[in-house]
């Protein structure tokens, strides 16, 4: 590679690949990107554009930036908000990160540490609204990782730092460890080599299971497992609580965060980026953190480095009710010799921190990046495939389900790097699986590069508190306590969702806290009104009185589009419903 910059290697892998994809796939063309490679041309489906991407990730370029389009197909354009107004303009930040989902707020909380100006925004209503609450919740312990890839790195880094992040933060979090069961005992003997490598070179514990060692740990355990490996490292907490609580803690360090705020443009000049426009003003900051998720492309491409490409990738969940929760203990799936080679873990089943039981995910591509829907065949393929591993487990029991979408590269490999064309850039793209439990690490990998690109001497911030002012959750107090916390404030033994046991006092909490919730599905991140078995049936209309009450004027389930309420009568009910 050293000789790319002087054309000589890179031109010849150039003109070999060009032969390759011509008999490959015929149509499209490769061109020289810097170090990079990108693609263009046209193909009739959306999986042989991402296989032809794939397929020039073998060629040894840094990275393929894949303008393959599909035939008559038009990308939607970005969703953005409809607010347009003055509040940032003029700001001068030292650091702006764009991006609220787990790793944006973790890299803000981050640079708090910090005698900084940070400013965070984010397109939607709220933190987490994307990959960062769609998804398993699993602190992955890093065995599905390659070794030598970034992915298999800061997994195991981000993996050890959970515990005080999460006692630090009042976030629930359990190691209750996961598991890969396997079928045929050929393959047990043979994965015992293959993971028994991968334990060592990545430094992740793990132990065999016989099958009498497996029924003991789960009896209700389905008998096609003929035994297991276990990774007692794995964790499991709540994807969208620990967002907020990083951005809750981030605020109360002085971050500034800007939600219902789309980047549209950058203005660079001699290498470096001299202004961020957005619908709400123009920014000047000195450095920008891209955390952007599926849209990491589009930012790095705004400041002229698009060296890379996201192809998104959509996965689906089902939920289960809480009574299915005892049946099984630890994370697990079943896999065979292909899951071991393959670029996504399989989805599997795993008692969520809550209580409930989470089903999947699948794992397909699709050229949506904002594409939440669900379609029954993919959950239909996903029920099919998980609940026979666990006796006792039905259809019956699953109250919701959800997608997300995830954002690869080609490479199928993190980006956390300072920008190598632009002086005050630095990327954290590319962030899939596993993007939770790595995100300490990858915070923490972000700040030391900003703070280095900031340069001079940049001391510690000296009121910086890594604990969060969190408001009690009632389900999770003693008897004796909550009836401390009653007396003082009678509103916390008032119930409104009866399913969850969640109270007015925590509902208003949630509103008036660092980052008020501000819609019913914020509320549902902060404190899980309408994640119980009926799904909202009764408390969404108590939730929507607190929110009026506290003086949200447009009552919306996930903000602006999702209005629940078109006005108010007020003093004309009476003339709407006249007496007889």
């Amino acid at each position: 590679m050293a000789n790319c910059a002087f054309g000589v290697i890179c031109t010849k892998k150039l003109g070999s690949l060009q032969n390759l994809l011509a008999r490959k796939y015929p149509g499209v063309e490769c061109f020289e990107f810097g170090d990079s490679v990108r693609l263009e041309g046209t193909l009739g489906d959306w999986e042989t554009i991402v296989r032809c991407g794939k397929f020039a990730a073998k060629a040894g370029f840094r990275a393929v930036i894949n303008d393959v389009s599909l035939k008559d197909f038009t990308p939607p354009p970005m969703r953005t908000p409809p607010v347009k107004d003055n509040a940032l303009q003029g700001l001068t930040p030292d650091v702006l990160i764009i991006g609220g989902g787990v790793i944006g707020c973790s890299i803000a909380r981050e640079l708090s540490r910090w005698q900084l100006s940070v400013l965070l925004v984010d397109k939607e209503d709220d933190v987490a609204m994307h990959a960062s609450s769609r998804n398993d919740g699993m602190i992955h312990p890093g065995i599905a990782s390659h070794p030598g890839t970034l992915r298999g790195e800061y997994n195991v880094r981000g993996n050890a730092m959970y515990d005080q992040i999460c006692k630090d933060l009042s976030v629930p979090f359990e190691r209750w460890g996961s598991l890969i069961l396997y079928h045929e005992r050929w393959f047990g003997i043979s994965a015992r080599f293959f993971l028994g490598y991968r334990s060592k070179a990545l430094g992740v514990p793990g132990r065999h299971l016989n099958r009498r060692r497996l029924e003991a740990l789960e009896p209700n355990i389905t008998k096609e497992a003929n035994g297991a490996f276990e990774y007692p490292t794995s964790g499991i907490l709540s994807p969208y609580k620990l967002t907020v609580a990083l951005a809750e803690n981030a605020v109360e360090n002085d971050v500034q965060i800007s939600l219902n705020t789309v980047v549209t443009g950058m203005d660079v000049e001699h290498g470096a980026i001299t202004a961020v426009h957005t619908n709400r003003g123009t920014v000047r900051p000195r450095v920008i953190a891209n955390a952007a998720g599926c849209f990491c492309d589009t930012v790095a491409g705004m400041a002229g480095d698009r060296f890379f490409s996201i192809h998104p990738r959509k996965g689906e969940c089902c939920i289960l009710d809480k009574n299915a929760g005892p049946l099984s203990q630890r994370s697990m799936g079943l896999i065979g010799l292909a899951a071991a080679f393959s670029t996504s873990k399989g989805g599997g089943i795993m008692r969520t921190i809550d209580g409930n039981v989470l089903v999947g995910p699948d794992a397909y591509e699709q050229p949506l990046r904002e594409d939440f829907s669900t379609n029954r065949e993919n959950l239909d393929a996903v029920m099919n495939k998980h609940l026979q591993l666990i006796n006792g487990f039905n259809r019956s029991q699953v109250i919701a389900y959800f997608a997300g979408v995830r954002a690869p590269t080609y490479e199928e490999d993190f980006i956390i790097e300072g920008s190598r064309r632009v002086q005050n850039l630095i990327h954290a793209a590319g962030i899939q699986s596993p993007g939770l439990a790595s995100a300490p690490a990858i915070a923490d990998e972000i700040t030391k590069l900003t703070l280095s690109r900031i340069g001079g001497k940049i001391l510690p911030n000296p009121r910086f508190n890594p604990v969060r002012n969190a408001s009690p959750a009632m389900a999770k107090l003693s008897l004796k306590e909550k009836q401390e916390l009653i007396a003082k404030n009678p509103e916390y033994g008032v119930v409104v969702c009866r399913c969850e046991g969640i109270s007015k006092g925590e509902i208003r909490a949630a509103v008036r806290s660092p980052l008020p919730a501000t819609s019913l599905d914020a509320v549902k991140r902060r404190v899980r009104p309408g994640m119980g078995r009926c799904q909202g049936g009764f408390c969404t209309p108590l939730v929507a009185e607190l929110l009026q009450e506290e003086g949200v004027e447009s009552i919306t389930k996930k903000g602006a589009g999702s209005e629940l309420f078109v006005g108010s009568l007020g003093d004309k009910a009476t003339e709407v419903y006249p007496d007889d």
